[in-house]
C-alpha cells in the first residue's frame, strides 16, 4: 500500500511540475554530483518525456499505456542503475524485483498497443 501511495504521489508531482515547466529539461538545473546520479538524472528526463508525449493523445486508454510504458521503462532503467552503482542487498532486490514486475507489464501494454492505431 505504501508503494502505491508513493508511486501515485511520484505520478502527480511530476505531471504538476510538467505543467508548469513543459520545456524545462530537470538536467540543465541539477548538478550530478556521481555518475549514477547523471544516469538516473538522464533516465528520468527521458522517462519525463515519454510521459508527457503519451498523455498527448486524445484517447484516454492510449494515453495511459503510452504515458504508462514510458513510466515503467523509465523505473526500469533506474533499476539498472541501481543495481550498477548500489551496493545495499535490500535495494538491490527490490531493482530485480522491479525489472521483473514491470517488464511484463510493459509487454502487455504495448502488444495492445499495436491494436490501436489513432487517426
Amino acid at each position: 500500500m505504501k508503494k502505491i501511495i508513493l508511486l501515485s504521489l511520484l505520478l502527480v508531482t511530476s505531471a504538476a511540475g510538467a505543467v508548469g515547466n513543459s520545456q524545462h529539461n530537470m538536467s540543465e538545473h541539477i548538478t550530478p554530483s556521481s555518475p549514477a546520479s547523471q544516469e538516473y538524472l538522464d533516465g528520468m528526463q527521458k522517462m519525463h518525456d515519454g510521459m508527457m508525449k503519451g498523455a498527448m493523445s486524445r484517447d484516454p486508454d492510449v494515453a495511459f499505456a503510452e504515458a504508462m510504458t514510458a513510466h515503467h521503462k523509465g523505473a526500469i532503467e533506474m533499476a539498472k542503475t541501481q543495481l550498477k552503482y548500489g551496493k545495499d542487498p535490500e535495494m538491490r532486490k527490490l531493482a530485480e524485483d522491479i525489472i521483473k514486475a514491470q517488464q511484463p507489464e510493459i509487454d502487455q501494454m504495448q502488444a495492445w498497443l499495436k491494436g490501436k492505431v489513432e487517426k
